[in-house]
């Protein structure tokens, strides 16, 4: 059977579709205690559901920017565009296993509807790159900002913190010299070639260099040229991509506040309080993508909020319940990105 994009886009509605319902199935509370934590949220659902269209119109930003800096002049993809298959590409993320390997074929098939294939191809690698290059540095800026309220006097510092806070910024700092490799000189075709070591990859790997050995080899090129001779939009996606991980922590802000956690009240409590949702965000996600082969990372992300929300001396019972509404919202936003699959003139 020839699989057009037709059909290739039918096949990731319904995959979505089916993650949604066996995610709803696989809750780890009842719909009664489900019902009773939407009910305390109340009206801050709104605003907690809401952000997220700042955070992803930032998304979109910065993987327009790496694609200004990636297509020729007479390419164009409107903004909209790239904000629609921003938030179905993240919906397919939380929803397939092995985060990224469900929304960034799709975001190639789509966006190559609109742009080069070749285009299209390193324009998604590169967005996914500075995606989680992002994520390095916001790990890597949380430990001085956890170093600053300890010199407060707002925060303990042990030894065993001491310790995780070390590896941590180690952890990144390497991450720093392999993305910077990869920027340099392009990481796919290596990537391909590490595949080919696998067991039973290894004639996939040939057949894909020796296929398609050029295309790669432009895509690597590509890739390249954005860090070289694009600096403005490199680092305007980085600075964008950074950005929407502290907007991102407003949402476990407003958590906090539903609980009337604000250190005190006042323009220096509320500081406080959203450096503490920074510090929760960035301890969470680094533990979620750690373990990021489940969907929507079922249990590690939940576990991530409990631990992360504990350390800062708060409940139990606020962790999980920071982790069950950010899973309702995770569901909200995944439904609505499998529906703008089908919006627009659909593909053949």
């Amino acid at each position: 059977m020839k699989w057009t994009k037709k059909k290739l886009n039918n096949l990731f509605f319904f995959c979505g579709i089916a993650a949604v319902v066996v995610m709803l199935l696989t809750f780890d509370v009842s719909f009664y205690e489900l019902w009773q934590h939407l009910c305390r949220a109340g009206y801050w659902l709104v605003p907690i559901i809401g952000v997220w269209i700042a955070i992803y119109a930032i998304n979109a930003l910065a993987w327009q920017c790496t694609i200004k800096g990636n297509i020729s002049a007479d390419e164009h993809v409107s903004f909209w565009r790239i904000f629609k298959l921003t938030i179905t590409g993240y919906a397919l993320n939380y929803a397939t296993p092995v985060g990224g390997l469900g929304g960034e074929p799709y975001r190639i098939m789509e966006l190559s509807r609109d742009i080069s294939k070749q285009h299209a191809t390193s324009s998604v690698i590169l967005y996914a790159m500075m995606h989680v290059f992002a994520h390095f540095w916001f790990w890597f800026s949380s430990i001085f900002i956890y170093l600053a309220l300890v010199l407060i006097g707002d925060m303990p510092l042990t030894t065993a913190t001491a310790i995780v806070l070390g590896v941590i910024g180690i952890f990144c700092l390497i991450a720093f010299y392999l993305f910077t490799k990869g920027y340099r000189n392009g990481l796919v075709v290596k990537v391909i070639s590490l595949i080919g070591k696998i067991p039973g990859l290894g004639k996939w790997s040939a057949r894909m260099l020796t296929t398609h050995g050029e295309s790669l080899r432009n895509i690597d090129r590509q890739i390249a040229a954005l860090h070289q001779q694009d600096k403005k939009h490199f680092y305007s996606s980085l600075l964008l991509e950074y950005l929407s991980r502290i907007v991102q922590s407003l949402e476990i802000m407003f958590m906090l506040l539903l609980f009337d956690i604000d250190c005190g009240g006042g323009l220096s409590g509320m500081m406080l309080t959203f450096l503490h949702s920074v510090l929760i965000l960035a301890f969470t996600t680094l533990f979620a993508n750690l373990i990021g082969f489940l969907p929507m990372q079922i249990g590690v992300q939940e576990g991530g909020f409990v631990i992360s929300i504990a350390a800062l001396g708060l409940s139990a019972a606020l962790g999980i319940f920071v982790s069950i509404i950010c899973r309702v919202r995770e569901i909200v936003w995944i439904i609505i990105g499998i529906m703008l699959m089908k919006t627009g003139k659909q593909t053949e």
